[in-house]
């Protein structure tokens, strides 16, 4: 292995400038895989050109500045446009990822030639998909932006979700970035002597693209059996609508917009729906102003008995006593089954957190088990898991984007519909309203960035709203995360045995 350099020879700033380059590459291919582009295959080798700038191109000194830039940028073009008028921390998220991951990765180079890059397909995988563990907590992030979310459309590729969560298919994508771009590395030292680099065997490269090969042959045999398997004789269909009403503001912040004129828009919609026949039908997020158990209650009751259909009423309640940002479902009989308080408040537009959060019913009708969920709650995966393990067969979202992110939110509720084998209804105020089943198949999708008023109806037959990962939950996240730890502390741990020594970091 040749001496790691860490001076600047000549050509080194046309290296830095074909890195650099590179690095940006990188960015690119990640942002045009999401949506508004939504290239979802180019996700597989997105982080290639970023890695090959990281372990081959750059000087040894300046390695992380590839992850700094490719990572930075990527979040910086799609989150910043999202979040950052709303949010200074929102704002400053992609320069504070670009600067942690520069002195975070700033001694990866060293310790994968130290230890002849055993490790660095396994290490690379893991610790990516351990910090995208360690960041789903994190209230204003969530799973905003996991790598498994531009193949939202490929529902017979999800179906493993129901056993591994989405922590599964990440693992799948960084696994195949970084064989294929150990892969690569072979290839180039091949042909280029690198300051910073060793020769890499092929037989270790090849192993591991055949692990890869290997893995993703499994994951797609496994999806196609699940997502081909007739369904149940005891299937039932069911009709489900959603409504947009295109008024993008809260019920109570809205002074556009008169309480009564806000109803009868609602309820003319909800009529219009309930002729199509539709049995179950969701209202936006924060719809109302006030408590319909308390407030207007015989209207809402004489409408569901007019229409004779499943009510969803998502409404707002800002008093003395707390916020409440609620959901309730009223049957045809008028009676209410229960009250949903929103679990995770959209913190970054300033939401306050709902004093009746913390409960999770699933409601048992005729048509089904039913449960709500609102907006923010898709962005995570816990909410969703409470009710599919619970047998949740249909989940109502009401929501209230912004005309910023109506690319995006659809994408979420397809992998919670898969995770936890249930049907969802997400009900916008005026921008991104979809109807997924519980294949992730999307069925009826708006999405209007301009916002408009339209009503989505989808006939679904019901899933089972049970599934090994609503049971176990993010176990593969938590190991990861285990994974990501036990490296940190390996690489610590070898580098202060012996700092001077290159051989110094061995096989366990």
């Amino acid at each position: 292995m040749t001496r790691m350099e860490n001076t600047f020879g000549p050509g080194c700033w046309l290296r830095v400038a074909g890195g650099l380059a590179l690095a940006l590459l990188s960015a690119v291919l990640l942002i045009l895989a999401f949506p508004p582009y939504n290239l979802g295959l180019l996700i597989w080798i997105g982080f290639i050109p970023m890695l090959v700038t990281q372990y081959r191109v750059l000087p040894a000194r300046l390695s992380s500045l590839a992850s700094a830039i490719a990572i930075g940028g990527w979040l910086g073009v799609l989150l910043v446009p999202m979040f950052g008028s709303k949010s200074f921390f929102m704002a400053t998220i992609p320069l504070l990822t670009g600067l942690l991951v520069f002195f975070v990765d700033k001694n990866k180079r060293l310790f994968h030639a130290r230890s002849g890059n055993r490790w660095f397909v396994l290490e690379g995988a893991v610790g990516w998909v351990g910090l995208e563990m360690l960041r789903s907590f994190i209230p204003a992030l969530g799973t905003w932006l996991f790598v498994g979310y531009p193949l939202w459309s490929q529902p017979w590729l999800l179906q493993p979700l129901s056993v591994f969560g989405i922590y599964g298919l990440d693992l799948l994508i960084m696994l195949g970035n970084y064989a294929l771009a150990q892969g690569l590395f072979v290839l180039l030292d091949k042909k280029w002597k690198w300051d910073a680099a060793m020769r890499l065997d092929t037989h270790p490269a090849r192993r591991w693209i055949l692990t890869f090969g290997f893995l993703l042959v499994a994951w797609i045999g496994l999806s196609l059996f699940l997502f081909t398997r007739p369904p149940s004789p005891a299937t039932r269909l069911v009709r489900l609508a959603a409504i947009q009403p295109d008024l993008p503001r809260a019920a109570h912040r809205d002074a556009s917009t008169p309480p009564e004129q806000r109803s009868a828009l609602l309820a003319a919609q909800t009529r219009q729906v309930a002729e199509q026949g539709a049995q179950i039908i969701v209202w936006p997020e924060m719809a109302l102003a006030f408590d319909p158990q308390v407030e207007h209650t015989q209207e809402l009751q004489s409408l569901a008995a007019e229409i004779q259909a499943y009510l969803v009423i998502g409404y707002v309640v800002d008093a003395e006593q707390g916020f409440r940002n609620e959901a309730t479902i009223l049957t045809p009989s008028g009676e209410f089954l229960g009250v949903y308080g929103k679990t995770h408040p959209a913190i970054f537009s300033g939401e306050p957190r709902t004093v009746s959060r913390g409960v999770y019913p699933v409601y048992d009708t005729p048509i089904g088990k039913l449960a709500t969920m609102i907006c923010f709650d898709a962005d995570f995966t816990d909410v969703p898991r409470r009710f599919g393990r619970q047998g949740a067969q249909v989940i109502a979202a009401p929501s209230l984007f912004g005309p910023s992110i109506a690319q995006m939110p659809h994408t979420q509720i397809v992998f919670r519909a898969v995770e936890n084998r249930t049907t969802i209804v997400m009900a916008d105020v005026a921008y991104n309203s979809a109807i997924v089943d519980s294949y992730g198949r999307v069925l009826e999708l708006s999405i209007t960035p301009e916002g408009v008023r339209t009503t989505l109806v989808a006939d679904v037959a019901l899933g089972t709203g049970e599934t090994l990962y609503s049971r176990f939950g993010d176990w593969l996240g938590w190991l990861c995360l285990g994974g990501m730890v036990f490296f940190a502390v390996f690489m610590q741990v070898g580098q202060q045995k012996n700092p001077s020594n290159p051989h110094s970091v061995r096989m366990l």
